[in-house]
């Protein structure tokens, strides 16, 4: 099946519907602001929130890597976890199990800012974590960070802001869409978590935006 892609610092880059971007020459999955613990830290502080969202997200995982041959890794581009106080025993283990369950997948941390307040993972999720920007030795034009800030001569894939895309329909419905940002030198990713917010971003006449819309991705005209 033919799938939307991108070509940046010497790269495909290919967007998944489960918002996770596959490169296929380094056999990678970037995964960008999962914020595990999310949910649960807001539910601490007495806020009302949805159950079960680190279920969904690993499950979403897990579909990302069916769809993809051959993965050997994971980079999680910032932001893994929430906060200290989302650390919950039930969030903690459901990760644990499912790393046991992948065992064999090499799994990178590119520290983001709410890493720095939750600290790095439990040593048993087998995460290494590394400072921004952290570049692949196969694919020397990409430089992988957490925020969308240019570096000279690589092109930058990062997170952190959560783009999105409001379409518009003929009756004047509104439809908001996580989606992948790809401008001139830096390339933003959506966000991968259950519980998170998003952000439209401006977007320039060089941009191409990929929408993620239940099992598809959809490239958009340009503005």
């Amino acid at each position: 099946m033919n799938r939307p892609e991108h070509h940046a610092g010497g790269a495909r880059l290919v967007p998944l519907p489960e918002r996770a971007l596959w490169l296929p020459e380094a056999a990678l999955l970037l995964v960008a602001d999962a914020h595990f613990g999310k949910a649960q830290s807001f539910r601490r502080l007495g806020v009302p929130v949805p159950e079960a969202t680190t279920t969904g997200t690993l499950a979403r995982l897990d579909a990302a890597l069916a769809r993809c041959e051959g993965v050997r890794g994971i980079v999680f581009l910032g932001d893994l976890l929430h906060a200290a106080r989302g650390r919950g025993a039930a969030t903690l283990q459901a990760v644990a199990s499912w790393r046991q369950q992948h065992a064999a997948l090499a799994l990178t941390l590119v520290r983001g800012n709410h890493d720095g307040h939750a600290g790095d993972p439990p040593a048993d999720w087998g995460v290494a974590c590394v400072d921004e920007p952290f570049g692949l030795p196969g694919l020397p034009g990409l430089a992988l960070s957490h925020h969308p800030d240019a570096q000279p001569g690589r092109y930058v894939l990062a997170g952190h802001v959560h783009p999105a895309v409001v379409l518009g329909g003929r009756a004047h419905q509104r439809l908001r869409l996580p989606c992948f940002h790809f401008g001139p030198a830096v390339g933003v990713l959506p966000a991968f978590g259950e519980f998170t917010g998003s952000h439209v971003l401006p977007r320039g006449l060089l941009d191409r935006v990929f929408a993620c819309s239940g099992d598809s991705v959809v490239a958009l005209p340009g503005p």
